[in-house]
């Protein structure tokens, strides 16, 4: 599936594994082993323990939770 057809959070992964160096799975995990947590819990721990930036941090976050809520 070419990138360009890819919408939402998802659509950040390949930056977040090219600027991180870290597969998007990796992170996922992460935000996973912090659960239940509230949405900007999980960002800001992101941010302030790894480094990420808002956008990133946020994009993982929100996939990580609707995954749950499916």
């Amino acid at each position: 599936m070419p990138d360009e057809s890819i919408k939402g959070p998802a659509s950040y992964f390949p930056s977040i594994e090219k600027t991180y160096g870290r597969p998007i799975g990796d992170w996922q995990q992460i935000v996973r082993s912090k659960l239940p947590a509230k949405h900007m819990e999980l960002v800001a721990m992101l941010k302030a323990e790894h480094g990420l930036g808002h956008g990133h941090a946020n994009a993982i976050v929100a996939h990580v939770l609707a995954e749950q809520k499916g």
